[in-house]
């Protein structure tokens, strides 16, 4: 169900706020992820947010902040944002067949029916960078290497957030409130 009012959505210690109209589902956090889906071929990751817009697009949203923690994993993060978007496709085909949730069945069904398929990376790193705080990526090339990894799924794919050019984005983000400040 839709509603006309604006939608807030808390990911990662961002809020998204979408105008009326919109559905998310917190993907990573579903009922049919963690319980049917996220052990599937030895484990699969997810992106943390699906979105459905009212003029049929769908986004997988992916959210990093390297502000204060520092990247563990090997590799690139976007080949393994390429690597969750995979994943979370497969799961969305599925979950439209086989989720247990009636809901969760629902918006992956429309998911898969979207006429147009987006990916958004927001990605937060240390305004000043140190020797224990590094820049995970080049903010400079940043939307550039997240398209030449995406580009059969979305060549505009958007990569945005502190130290990386503002995309034009069809909600707003700013940090999620913390439990002092409510």
């Amino acid at each position: 169900m839709t509603s006309a009012a604006p939608l807030a959505v808390e990911v990662d210690g961002q809020r998204f706020t979408f105008a009326g109209g919109w559905r998310v589902l917190k993907y990573d956090d579903s009922r049919f992820h963690r319980n049917q889906f996220q052990s599937f071929a030895g484990g699969s990751k997810a992106v943390d947010a699906v979105a459905l817009s009212p003029a049929g697009e769908c986004w997988l949203i992916e959210v990093k902040d390297y502000r204060r923690n520092r990247r563990s994993k090997a590799g690139s993060v976007f080949s393994e944002v390429a690597g969750k978007v995979r994943a979370t496709l497969a799961g969305l085909a599925t979950a439209r067949l086989r989720a247990n949730d009636p809901d969760e069945r629902d918006f992956c069904q429309h998911a898969m029916c979207a006429n147009v398929l987006r990916i958004a990376l927001h990605l937060d790193q240390p305004d000043h960078p140190s020797r224990l705080f590094k820049q995970v990526i080049d903010p400079r090339t940043a939307v550039a290497q997240l398209r030449h990894e995406l580009h059969a799924v979305d060549p505009h794919a958007l990569c945005y957030g502190s130290g990386i050019a503002i995309a034009r984005l069809p909600w707003r983000v700013e940090p999620a409130p913390t439990r002092e400040q409510q």
